[in-house]
C-alpha cells in the first residue's frame, strides 16, 4: 500500500536526453516565431533572421531549420500562453543561455527595421518569465539594435 502511494508521487523520467534537447529547441524556436509574429506581420527579413539565429545561436543543423520552424509555428498556433515555452527554458537553460535567447528575440524584432510595441512587450514578458535581470534585458536590446543599424 505504501509503495503504491509512493509510486503516485515519484517522478519517472520519460524523455531521453535527445527528446529533452528537441523539446528545448522547439521551445526556444517557438519564442522566436512568436517574436516574428508579435507585430502581426511576419516578413522575409524576420524569417531570415530567425533561421540564421537557429543555426548560429542554437546550433541547429541548417538542413533541419525549416522543419523546426514549421513544428514551432504549429506549437505556437496551439498554445494559449508563453508558460509552456518559458517553463522549458527555465528548466534547462542557465542564465547566460536565457540572456542569449532574449538577445536573439531582439534581433528578430529589429530584423525588419521597425521595433513594434507588441514585439517589445513580448520580449519583456519572456525576460521576466525567465528571470533575466532588467539591466541585461536592456543591454541585449541595445546590442541587437546597434547590430541591426
Amino acid at each position: 500500500m505504501i509503495n503504491a502511494l509512493k509510486a503516485l508521487f515519484e517522478i519517472v523520467p520519460t524523455d531521453s536526453a535527445e527528446d529533452q534537447e528537441q523539446q528545448l529547441l522547439l521551445a526556444a524556436c517557438a519564442l522566436l516565431v512568436e517574436t516574428a509574429r508579435a507585430d502581426f506581420t511576419q516578413d522575409a527579413q524576420e524569417e531570415e533572421a530567425l533561421a540564421q539565429l537557429l543555426v548560429t545561436t542554437l546550433d541547429v543543423d541548417p538542413s533541419d531549420v525549416r522543419k523546426l520552424i514549421k513544428q514551432a509555428s504549429a506549437r505556437v498556433d496551439e498554445s494559449i500562453s508563453l508558460y509552456e515555452f518559458t517553463r522549458t527554458i527555465n528548466d534547462y537553460y542557465c542564465a547566460q543561455q536565457k540572456l542569449s535567447l532574449v538577445k536573439a528575440m531582439w534581433v528578430v524584432a529589429y530584423a525588419d527595421g521597425n521595433l513594434d510595441k507588441y514585439e517589445e512587450h513580448l520580449i519583456r514578458q519572456v525576460a521576466e518569465l525567465t528571470y533575466v535581470p532588467h539591466k541585461n534585458y536592456i543591454r541585449a536590446k541595445l546590442e541587437a539594435r546597434d547590430g541591426a543599424a
